[in-house]
């Protein structure tokens, strides 16, 4: 069985068609379409998005670290349906990650603990973002650093690139090991945190919206959100992987390589939504200010990206889902779109947050 024990991928080597409007097409430009081709229209519903001064036609994206950064994922669809494709975490220098096993399959998801394995950031601009650009991508970079300064450096050379013209977004990867404080994660504090994203903010110009990824592996990630959008974040993205492990029963040791992995997966999508509800409750209550929530973790339905709106999140990642169906990103986008149809709704945007008045 594959992940979560459902469908069997399509042959590698094809390319699905596109299903939802291309980028620059309006929704009744799909629904044109659909009917030119005979085919049953598209609901009409305004799915465009505004995070931070980023006007994106959808809010769907796919998830860092579960597509790599394009070409992979163009085999089974346009990567220009999606709102923005959401690269892998790029560092400064190449990196090799961590030992094998990386990956422990488990009744309700995925740990891995691939070590943020990649190139660098100059074969980055170099190979990989003058694809995306190209293929007519909007580009969410997500970078990452093992100090503060490598993250200021990766975004000073993102700036600099030839193909720059193609980013929307900055997701600054914060749940890294700082090796300025005994390997404690950025995210699970506040100072580093705020650090972090003031270097980044530095680098980048104004209208490039930068967005701090956390972690729920905190006691309260209000007080961290208040500290990154402080320190100049435009909005956050939650949650990332949990800390998990697996022991191999056989063996009696731990499964994976590095002892310890991120859980993804079905198993997060609870943690990833009550994440979302409180910060968005605590914008609501005045404690931070309204900044655009990305919320990831877990997704693999329409149903599943709506409770994520529901609860605050202004757009949706899907990642380890892209596993097993690698349409999932927009598949969703479509099941999320049908929903809203179904229930009433002419726009995406007025069911952000939705809950919070349905509560009591």
């Amino acid at each position: 069985m594959g992940v979560f024990g459902s469908t069997r991928l399509p042959g590698i080597g094809t390319k699905t068609q596109p299903e939802t409007a291309h980028h620059g097409h309006s929704v009744s430009d799909a629904a044109d379409d659909a009917a030119a081709r005979g085919a049953e229209p598209a609901p009409a519903v305004d799915m465009s998005v505004d995070l931070a001064g980023a006007v994106l036609p959808s809010p769907m994206m796919t998830a860092s670290g579960c597509a790599a950064n394009g070409k992979e994922l163009h085999r089974f669809f346009d990567v220009t349906e999606l709102g923005a494709f959401v690269t892998k975490s790029v560092m400064a220098q190449p990196r090799s990650g961590r030992g094998t096993p990386r990956m422990a399959e488990t009744s309700s998801g995925m740990l891995n603990s691939i070590g943020l394995q990649g190139p660098g950031i100059r074969a980055f601009v170099e190979n990989d973002l003058p694809w995306l650009k190209k293929a007519g991508a909007r580009a969410m970079v997500s970078i990452a650093g093992s100090t503060s300064g490598e993250f200021a450096d990766v975004a000073a050379t993102l700036r600099a690139s030839d193909a720059f013209d193609a980013v929307v977004g900055v997701e600054v990867n914060i749940s890294c090991p700082n090796v300025a404080n005994r390997g404690l994660v950025f995210a699970c504090d506040p100072h580093a945190s705020a650090k972090v994203v003031a270097l980044v903010r530095e680098q980048l110009p104004r209208d490039i919206p930068i967005f701090a990824k956390l972690t729920p592996d905190v006691t309260d990630l209000v007080t961290i959100a208040q500290a990154a959008v402080k320190a100049g974040a435009d909005g956050l993205t939650m949650i990332n992987t949990l800390l998990g492990m697996v022991i191999d029963t056989d063996l009696l040791r731990p499964q994976l390589g590095g002892v310890t992995g991120g859980l993804s997966g079905p198993a997060v999508r609870p943690v990833a939504v009550r994440a979302v509800w409180q910060v968005r409750a605590a914008m609501l209550q005045g404690r931070l200010p309204f900044v655009p929530i990305v919320g990831v973790g877990g997704v693999r339905t329409g149903r599943d990206a709506l409770e994520l709106v529901a609860a605050g999140a202004s757009a949706v990642q899907v990642g380890t889902a892209t596993f097993n169906d690698p349409t999932a990103p927009v598949r969703v986008g479509r099941e999320l779109r049908e929903l809203l149809h179904d229930k009433g709704f002419a726009r995406f945007t007025d069911v952000v947050g939705i809950a919070h008045e349905r509560v009591g």
